[in-house]
């Protein structure tokens, strides 16, 4: 049986294995003729295509796609292995003299690909372009679009593209092979004419894959921009809309050391009104940023780092960010925000941001309370008065920081309209209390100045004295504070000698370590004057205190303070000077209960020297008996 079936298998191949040989004879004749073909057009090549043909030839085509006028100077060289390719020194490419001669580049070397069955057909076709040290210049126009060329194909392939069924489409008369384009160490300046500015790239080097018009762009360009190396990678299904400044697919990135950003969908150069996408935007140090701008906001240096990652899309007449991701220095937070821009009105901000925990000052010193404040002149680049930008943004936080002070709970607002600006903390747990705030910044009361009010309810002063490493005689209580404090001067400039204002704070039961009310008066009935270190043996113990202050020219004024005890009272008033930390204050301390006077007769005391060890001299009575 095996032998039957190994019989029938031979009988079934056996046609296969007689004409295998000769399909391998014929293949093999056919390669060596392709092969002897090829060879012997690259050794007629030479003597059939001359270097004035092709270097016409690419004139020609030059001329074509620019629309420009292409003039070579330098001798042109041709080779025909492995590719056949010419090489142009010293191309310069402008406008006919007759249209206006104006320049559009110098190359001092181009080289390109052409087909060498189309030479010898008496046609040129190139690709595969290659551009040594180019110097081009281009115009962005008022309506934000690139000024590609003065008549060209490329020119009119952008203005003939049109949007059909959701690709891009061009009438084949206008479309065109281009292949793979390559730039090395070129130079590029942009005219703006928008913002009358001129903008230089340096070191350019570009991969650019576009096989037609008519297909998809992939670009990577690498250019140095004021001592700054940036990477762009630009990539489009839709190349000839969006040059054209039509709505476009697109995905984009731009890599540096200073900034780093993202986006994926559907954009335009010139406009927002149908953009929708994705946007990623990290930025490691926002001061080096804006310096390399040329930007300048005082006191920005205390936010570091910033990024932001969301999905964007146009909203009437201005952007929606959704899904927002954003970090401002180690603090992260999740939302929506708006950007609005309509005709007429000052572009607006505004959204909410809830944050886990977050620094409140990279808020307080972010360019908004600065542009509300009038300071237009210590900002730089900027081209108008501060009003630049409305705000209107809603904070939460599970915990927050402001300063030296921590704070649970958080609901805040920022709200920066015409003239003034003002963050307000609706409502926030604080050391066991609770703690509101209002900071406002304007123009027109207080000629750049500001105001803050601050409003703290039974709160614990012993957690925060100790947080603060607060040093000194200080009552350590739960107590509420009041203040309203108010400079002439912005308030990311203020000094301590520049506010104004007032303070109220009380406080229920607690004590005040380092004074000693027994010791006190027994050093006032034996000495002149003595340190308060002297009677810190104890701590005054009271059921309330009470005291107000005005601040003026570097000074507190104390009112009439009281911090009454169980047994004694102890009254003070006067100024502190807390720059200096300098005292000049009188006291007294009686019986609480008028009954027990006697016992307790009245001391008046003077305090001066410096906190927090000043000097108490008693003060004398004068109807008090004289002493033996």
């Amino acid at each position: 049986m095996g032998t039957s079936r190994h019989r029938r298998w031979r009988r079934k191949i056996g046609p296969v294995s007689r004409w295998l040989p000769t399909f391998a004879r014929l293949s093999t004749v056919l390669l060596l003729i392709a092969l002897g073909l090829f060879v012997a057009l690259r050794v007629a090549a030479p003597y059939l295509i001359t270097t004035g043909f092709v270097r016409s030839g690419i004139e020609d085509a030059l001329s074509k796609w620019t629309g420009y006028q292409a003039e070579i100077k330098g001798d042109p060289v041709l080779e025909f292995w492995p590719t056949p390719r010419i090489t142009l020194n010293e191309v310069t490419i402008r406008q006919p003299r007759e249209s206006g001669d104006k320049l559009l580049g110098r190359i001092e070397s181009l080289s390109a690909d052409f087909s060498l069955i189309d030479a010898l057909r008496g046609r040129t076709s190139f690709h595969e372009f290659h551009l040594l040290r180019p110097s081009l210049a281009l115009t962005r126009d008022e309506k934000g679009l690139i000024d590609w060329s003065y008549a060209g194909l490329l020119a009119r392939a952008i203005n003939g593209a049109r949007y059909e069924n959701g690709a891009e489409v061009l009438d084949p008369a206008l479309d065109a092979e281009i292949g793979a384009v390559t730039v090395e160490d070129g130079t590029l300046a942009v005219t703006d004419i928008m913002s009358a500015k001129i903008y230089h790239f340096d070191s350019v080097t570009a991969d650019i894959a576009w096989p037609r018009l008519s297909g998809a762009i992939s670009a990577v360009v690498i250019a140095r921009i004021n001592g700054e190396d940036l990477k762009v990678d630009f990539a489009s299904r839709q190349p000839l809309l969006a040059f054209a400044g039509k709505s476009a697919e697109t995905r984009t990135s731009l890599t540096s050391n200073l900034l780093t950003a993202h986006f994926r969908g559907i954009a335009s150069i010139v406009s927002l009104s149908a953009l929708s996408g994705n946007i990623a935007v990290s930025i490691p140090d926002v001061p080096a940023l804006l310096k390399w701008s040329g930007k300048s906001i005082p006191g920005i240096g205390t936010l570091k780092s910033a990024s932001l990652e969301s999905d964007i899309i146009s909203s009437g007449s201005g952007l929606r960010f959704n899904e927002l991701s954003l970090s401002l220095n180690e603090a992260s937070a999740t939302g929506v925000m708006d950007l609005s821009t309509e005709a007429g009105k000052r572009p607006k901000i505004g959204g909410t941001l809830a944050f886990d925990q977050m620094n409140l000052k990279p808020f307080l010193d972010a360019f908004a309370l600065r542009l509300a404040a009038g300071q237009a002149e210590e900002i730089s680049g900027m081209r108008e008065p501060p009003q630049l930008l409305d705000i209107d943004v809603r904070l939460s936080a599970r915990r927050a920081q402001m300063g030296l002070f921590e704070l649970s709970n958080v609901g805040a607002s920022m709200i920066v309209t015409g003239g003034e600006a003002k963050f307000d903390i609706g409502d926030s747990a604080f050391e066991g209390g609770e703690m509101s705030a209002h900071l406002e910044a304007t123009r027109r009361d207080f000629a750049g100045g500001g105001k803050l009010q601050l409003s703290i309810r039974d709160a614990d002063f012993a957690a925060l004295a100790e947080r603060l490493q607060l040093k000194g005689p200080l009552p350590l209580s739960t107590g509420s504070l009041d203040l309203d404090l108010q400079s002439p001067k912005a308030i990311w400039t203020t000094g301590l000698g520049d506010v104004t204002g007032r303070l109220h704070f009380w406080t229920k039961e607690g004590t005040i370590p380092g004074i000693d009310a027994a010791a006190l008066r027994s050093q006032a009935a034996e000495k002149a004057f003595f340190p308060l270190s002297a009677a810190a043996g104890g701590a005054f113990t009271f059921s309330q205190l009470d005291l107000q202050a005005d601040f003026a020219n570097g000074s507190a004024e104390i009112d009439d303070a009281h911090i009454t005890g169980p047994a004694q009272t102890l009254t003070l008033s006067g100024l502190i000077t807390y720059q200096s930390n300098g005292l000049a204050l009188s006291g007294s301390l009686e019986a609480t209960d008028p009954a027990k006077a006697a016992e307790l007769p009245l001391l008046q005391f003077f305090i001066g020297g410096s906190w927090p060890n000043p000097v108490i001299s008693p003060v004398p009575l004068l109807n008090a008996p004289a002493k033996p």
